[in-house]
């Protein structure tokens, strides 16, 4: 699993910042009619295919089976609905959002291709019904998870990175410092040297 995990939110950012070189980036879309999905999701599958990166769809896991994208980031509120079964009929790979112990066994009982715990830190993007989840936390939910990867994710910065990487996580996933950073091709590029 990469090390630098990009998450955007319109698939704008993702044709801006993928040919930086970046290997692994969710495509997060919400509030968007059917036809404004299905296009975002094919114009990233197909850049991403361009540029050898993995296009992670968040949520739209129906969609992502129809359009033939191969992996797809699961909340716990998806997994209610997401049929498991024909996604690995598929070859379709999840991860899950995880938060608390319990829903962390939840989502190692759906055996994912990884899990994220969230937020590491105090994060601006969307209000969170959670606290910041802490270092020593990450640390706990590696040795819960063994050899599957573990992803990070809430405000995570470059000078935040080696904290998180001996924690444990083996990916740091990205959205407010690289959507707000007043040059965010320069900034991913920050990133990708830092998690090299």
């Amino acid at each position: 699993m990469d090390p630098f995990y990009l998450i955007v939110g319109h698939v704008s950012q993702l044709e801006l910042l993928v040919p930086h070189g970046v290997k692994l980036v969710q495509l997060r879309l919400k509030g968007l009619s059917d036809a404004e999905l299905r296009r975002q999701i094919a114009r990233g599958r197909d850049l991403c295919a361009v540029h050898g990166a993995q296009l992670v769809v968040n949520d739209h896991w129906e969609l992502a089976l129809e359009m033939n994208c191969n992996f797809v980031h699961l909340g716990q509120e998806d997994l209610d609905q997401a049929d498991l079964k024909a996604l690995r009929r598929n070859d379709v790979r999840f991860g899950i959002s995880t938060h608390d112990e319990a829903e962390l066994e939840r989502a190692l009982a759906c055996d994912p291709a990884y899990v994220a715990l969230g937020p590491v830190y105090e994060t601006k993007l969307k209000k969170m019904p959670w606290a910041p989840q802490g270092l020593g936390k990450l640390s706990r939910w590696k040795q819960a998870v063994g050899d599957l990867p573990l992803v990070a994710i809430g405000g995570l910065t470059p000078a935040r990175l080696p904290g998180v990487f001996q924690a444990g996580a083996d990916s740091a996933a990205v959205v407010t410092d690289i959507q707000l950073a007043d040059n965010p091709e320069a900034r991913t590029l920050e990133w990708l040297e830092a998690t090299r």
